[in-house]
């Protein structure tokens, strides 16, 4: 389906010259004289580079026939992550690439959203938020709190995130995986 540059927006993928991008940052600019153009950042969802690209307004691209499935992380071995399908539970290998961005925030069987482009795992998409326990935290100070003091703790995954002070280790957090920002204390 074509998509033209001014309905260009965040996260949207186009498909050029036969691969599949997704507009990382984009920037519409209407000059006073001229054609308007859109400034972007797209990165290649093959090989993951990221490059900066111009498009002149009026211009249309394809979007790249993408499916998507739920499915469950399971593991990481040497080179890739493991996940599996939760409708059939064949397991399969995803490249490292496809992983980069949410690596440190995925939790053994949490459900996650795989991108295929072409029978091939492209890109791992999180849900909106996750809950994690803290397994490491620095003792709050007293008298920092007058302003909502926050300090940085690790998560069960690896991940580091600021969270307020009163915040201990062995509680769980939700935490918005688009933005990394501590959003509530989860009570079990």
């Amino acid at each position: 389906m074509p998509v033209e540059t001014q309905d260009f927006y965040r996260n949207i993928k186009i498909e050029i010259d036969g691969e599949p991008y997704k507009v990382v940052e984009c920037q519409h600019v209407k000059p006073g004289k001229g054609v308007g153009y859109v400034k972007t950042t797209i990165r290649n969802l093959l090989n993951g580079r990221t490059r900066q690209e111009t498009f002149r307004s009026g211009e249309t691209y394809d979007q790249p026939m993408l499916e998507s499935k739920k499915m469950q992380y399971l593991y990481k071995d040497d080179d890739h992550f493991v996940f599996m399908d939760n409708d059939n539970y064949e397991q399969i290998r995803v490249d490292p690439q496809a992983v980069e961005e949410i690596a440190d925030l995925l939790q053994e069987n949490g459900e996650v959203e795989i991108l295929f482009w072409e029978d091939k795992p492209i890109q791992v998409d999180l849900p909106t938020f996750v809950d994690l326990e803290i397994v490491e935290a620095p003792p709050g100070v007293k008298g920092n709190t007058a302003q909502g003091g926050t300090k940085r703790v690790t998560l069960e995954t690896g991940a580091e995130v600021e969270v307020p002070l009163y915040l201990e280790r062995g509680e769980k957090v939700r935490i918005d995986t688009r933005s990394r920002e501590y959003v509530e204390r989860v009570n079990e």
